[in-house]
């Protein structure tokens, strides 16, 4: 079987090309374009007759124009009602997406060269839930697998221990690590998601929300959470027992995406907390189903 062709996305050469500094006009010219590319429509009424003021990249909604409604090409996205030029939004968004184990919001105030953490943080979050991709069932072989997320809670300080509600807010993981569960699709899509517990009823909602019931064969480890889904063509592997490869049967691939992501949470961001845990999900796991997409920068744009 061939192997995919090499991935080339866009480099700090071709970005600086692409939209020099200074030049807000090509990042307004490049978000347009992903943006409408049928056109420009009302943001608000969706209305196709609209026509452009003279203040350029605003327009004038026929529909609307009896409010005086008028509206920009950042109007209804993450970089609306803020003091930062696009192209640093483009920069941020492009630092993103070429870290594959992510980058923190501390590195990207130093190259950015923000003068307050709190912003880098903020737009880095911001993009990270443009970056939440729509639900979607895996078919073909599946594979599920859990980890966890954190230090334990034994280990917190004591000021700390009764923050997100203690080791039971974790839905009997007496750790008080944070579970996340996921499924990926060989050769194909992951979907990754924070639970509360890895108990029958979480992991069983999560595979029948994920996966499609027509899948060729679903995959698993022994967790006894998973033994209710008699509806699928279900195999386990048992890693207790030394059981890692049955045929096609194992979970090296969602196991692949577990040893990224958390390399990227321990060597890149440290720490992550439990309200916020979602988005970096999120955020690997857009990198990971455009890990051969040579236009994922434009794709998160589209996004945001």
């Amino acid at each position: 079987m061939s192997k995919p062709a090499p991935v080339h996305q866009l480099t700090s050469a071709q970005f600086e090309a692409m939209f020099p500094a200074g030049d807000e006009a090509a990042c307004k010219a490049y978000l347009v374009a992903r943006r409408w590319p049928k056109g420009v429509n009302c943001p608000r009424c969706g209305n196709v007759k609209v026509y452009k003021l003279a203040s350029g990249f605003h327009w004038q909604c026929e529909a609307c124009a009896t409010d005086g409604y008028r509206f920009s090409c950042i109007a209804g996205t993450i970089f609306e009602n803020t003091n930062k030029p696009l192209r640093d939004w483009f920069k941020v968004a492009h630092l993103m997406l070429t870290s594959k184990k992510g980058m923190s919001a501390l590195q990207i105030q130093r190259f950015m060269g923000f003068g307050s953490y709190r912003t880098a943080w903020s737009m880095c979050h911001k993009i990270r839930a443009a970056l939440i991709e729509p639900e979607t069932k895996l078919g073909g072989i599946v594979e599920v697998d859990e980890t966890f997320v954190g230090g334990k809670y034994k280990n917190r300080h004591k000021g700390k221990r009764n923050i997100d509600g203690g080791a039971g807010h974790t839905g009997g993981v007496a750790s008080g690590k944070i579970p996340v569960v996921g499924a990926v699709k060989r050769k194909g899509n992951v979907v990754a998601r924070v639970v509360r517990s890895v108990g029958a009823v979480s992991l069983e909602y999560f595979v029948r929300q994920t996966v499609s019931t027509k899948v060729s064969l679903l995959c698993t480890d022994a967790n006894p959470g998973y033994n209710g889904l008699t509806d699928f063509p279900h195999e386990s592997v048992d890693h207790k027992k030394g059981q890692y490869v049955m045929g096609a049967v194992h979970t090296q691939t969602i196991e692949g995406f577990w040893s990224i992501f958390k390399r990227g949470i321990m060597g890149s961001y440290h720490k992550v907390s439990r309200k916020y845990l979602p988005l970096y999900v999120a955020e690997f796991q857009f990198r990971y189903n455009n890990r051969f997409n040579d236009d994922i920068f434009g794709t998160a744009i589209e996004g945001c």
